[in-house]
C-alpha cells in the first residue's frame, strides 16, 4: 500500500504530515498501485481516477 499524498510506501517514514493534507486535499497517487491519478476539483467536491483502478470521489 502506498501513501495517496506523496505516493512513497505507507509502511515507510512518517505521514503525519501527509494525513493533515488529506483532510483539504483530494488524494493524488493511487493507494494501491502508486500510479498518479487525474484529480478533478469542483466545488461540490472532487473526483480522482487511476486508470487501473477507477475513481474515488468525495
Amino acid at each position: 500500500m502506498f501513501c495517496d499524498r506523496c505516493g512513497e510506501p505507507a509502511a515507510e517514514g512518517d505521514h503525519l504530515a501527509c494525513e493533515r493534507a488529506r483532510a483539504l486535499e483530494p488524494p493524488r497517487y493511487c493507494a494501491l498501485c502508486r500510479r498518479r491519478m487525474k484529480v478533478q476539483v469542483v466545488p461540490a467536491g472532487w473526483t480522482a481516477t487511476c486508470v487501473e483502478h477507477g475513481t474515488r470521489s468525495s
